[in-house]
């Protein structure tokens, strides 16, 4: 079997003394594509450069994430609409609106949300949704901006069966990961009344591994574990 990690940052610092041997370990598992979400402007070198050290198995999202959404904000959309224009990129993400942290910039937040979305429209991309304590919010720009062309993936679901139902009639995919493995979660329950056509894997590594790993440094070889518990 060839699984696809769909959602890894496998780019980041936590990756930088061993990356060779962390792909290594995914493909001898059966992943061997990898797709990487951006973050701001500071780390498109380092995906470029592992994109470009495996360029059969590597593919790149460009966007905004929302916790890095500051004063700067439009700068770095504009460097996401300038990196449009050099590279090809499979998806605009991971984007969205996160008020689990700090919620001083929603505003800016929701603005750079949907005018990543309609980045995306224009451009013919999904999207890849990062969504944390603002799922209404979320939903409801989503319903908003919908014209029949708006595609992609709720990145790390772990909503209840409304929510999902929500997603799934706007045309959008349920992206799950480790928290699925979690004893407590409930989300196996949600998931065991829903058809796999509407669900993609994903390890979000480093974060959140899956059982048995909980607690330490995640990586796509793991996805077998959210495969089989799926």
């Amino acid at each position: 079997m060839k699984i696809i990690d769909t959602h890894t940052h496998l780019y980041l610092k936590q990756f930088k003394d061993d990356i060779d041997k962390v792909i290594q370990r995914s493909i001898d598992k059966g992943i061997n594509k990898f797709i990487f979400p951006a973050i701001d402007s500071t780390h498109f070198d380092d995906m470029h450069d592992l994109k470009n050290k495996y360029p059969g198995s590597i593919y790149l999202m460009s966007g905004l994430h929302p916790v890095d959404v500051k004063e700067n904000y439009k700068e770095e959309l504009e460097f996401v609409v300038n990196s449009l224009k050099s590279h090809s990129y499979v998806a605009i993400g991971e984007i969205g609106i996160d008020l689990y942290w700090d919620k001083t910039y929603l505003k800016q937040q929701q603005d750079a949300f949907e005018f990543q979305i309609r980045l995306a429209i224009k451009n013919d991309l999904p999207i890849v949704i990062h969504c944390r304590e603002a799922f209404d919010d979320i939903l409801s720009i989503l319903e908003d901006e919908q014209d029949g062309n708006l595609r992609g993936v709720l990145h790390c679901f772990t909503g209840n069966m409304e929510q999902a139902q929500r997603l799934i009639d706007i045309g959008f995919y349920l992206g799950i990961g480790g928290v699925l493995t979690y004893k407590n979660s409930g989300l196996d329950k949600t998931l065991s009344q829903l058809s796999l056509d509407h669900m993609v894997l994903e390890t979000d590594a480093p974060y959140l591994s899956p059982a048995p790993f909980r607690g330490k440094r995640n990586q796509s070889a793991y996805l077998v574990y959210i495969a089989k518990k799926l």
